[in-house]
């Protein structure tokens, strides 16, 4: 997958998952950065159970990257508030 892929569903995972997590966005950049740490751990965590992970600029990968996306914002807000 290019780089540009990676930023336009970084982009697209991230904004999702900030309106379902705590239904505003981060700002344009931080919704690409954890949209696209998302991609990762979305990718790992699938890849953990068995199914495949991130595999190209599709459906299938946009929701296992809305998903790691909600993992990490979760994991952040918690994070956030913690401090």
């Amino acid at each position: 997958m290019s780089f540009l892929a990676w930023i336009v569903l970084g982009l697209v995972a991230g904004f999702v998952g900030s309106k379902i997590v705590n239904k505003q966005g981060e700002g344009l950049f931080m919704d690409i950065v954890l949209g696209i740490i998302g991609a990762v751990v979305g990718g790992w965590l699938f890849n953990m159970f068995g199914a495949s992970g991130v595999s190209g600029l599709n459906l299938y990968s946009l929701a296992v990257a809305v998903l790691g996306a909600i993992v990490v914002l979760v994991v952040y807000h918690a994070i956030r508030r913690a401090a």
